[in-house]
């Protein structure tokens, strides 16, 4: 049944091939009923065929639900979508430069990156922006991405030390830097303090002793 909005009424739905029209009360003598058959999950609709194709794309309550109408155009599209984004974020690999593309590898590779040649790093980096180049540009544009990268290579190299507790960054001396505040990660916690008045003389100087 198919309730129509003019005649403010329900009309019954009967595909025929002996019909024009797809509604029972507008059809007329013997009724040949037709199947409609899906053959391994496709089916193909001929352009002749004008009652079917009415019938799935505009009268059927499962359309969209049980299957879907391929639209070559928004197909498409959005493949035109995926590669310009592909070849955006291939391109920033080319752009960046090599602190800047270890800081986003870090995030998928963590420690591993430090000990990296930059040719490694820079073939890595292809290959995360080849796989999921939305993920690599949303990454490359977080502000606070190098600064955290900063954060990790001063930890690794002993400049600074995180406790075990990850809840204190301390100078090798002891001395302390600040408290990570409670459920923030610390080194994204470094990274905001690294904008305050105290914390950007400890980022030139740990930028220096990193260069």
């Amino acid at each position: 049944m198919w309730f129509d909005e003019g005649l403010k009424k329900n009309r019954e739905i009967r595909l025929a091939s002996n019909q024009q029209s797809l509604f029972a009360d507008e059809q007329e003598g013997f009724v040949t009923l037709t199947h409609v058959m899906f053959q391994d999950g496709t089916l193909n609709v001929p352009r002749s065929e004008v009652a079917m194709q009415k019938l799935l794309s505009l009268y059927h309550p499962m359309k969209d639900k049980l299957w879907f109408e391929v639209d070559m155009a928004k197909k498409a599209a959005d493949e035109i979508d995926i590669l310009e984004f592909e070849l955006k974020a291939l391109n920033l690999v080319t752009e960046l430069d090599v602190e800047h593309l270890e800081a986003i590898m870090r995030t998928e590779l963590g420690g591993s990156v430090s000990s990296m040649t930059s040719k490694e790093l820079k073939r890595d980096a292809y290959a995360f922006a080849r796989k999921n180049p939305q993920l690599f540009i949303e990454i490359s544009q977080d502000e606070d991405i190098k600064l955290r990268n900063l954060a990790n290579r001063a930890v690794e190299q002993g400049i600074i030390n995180l406790t075990e507790d990850n809840t204190v960054f301390k100078f090798a001396n002891g001395k302390k830097i600040m408290t990570v505040p409670f459920d923030q990660h610390p080194y994204g916690a470094l990274a905001q303090y690294f904008k305050t008045d105290d914390g950007v003389d400890l980022m030139k100087s740990l930028t220096k002793k990193l260069t």
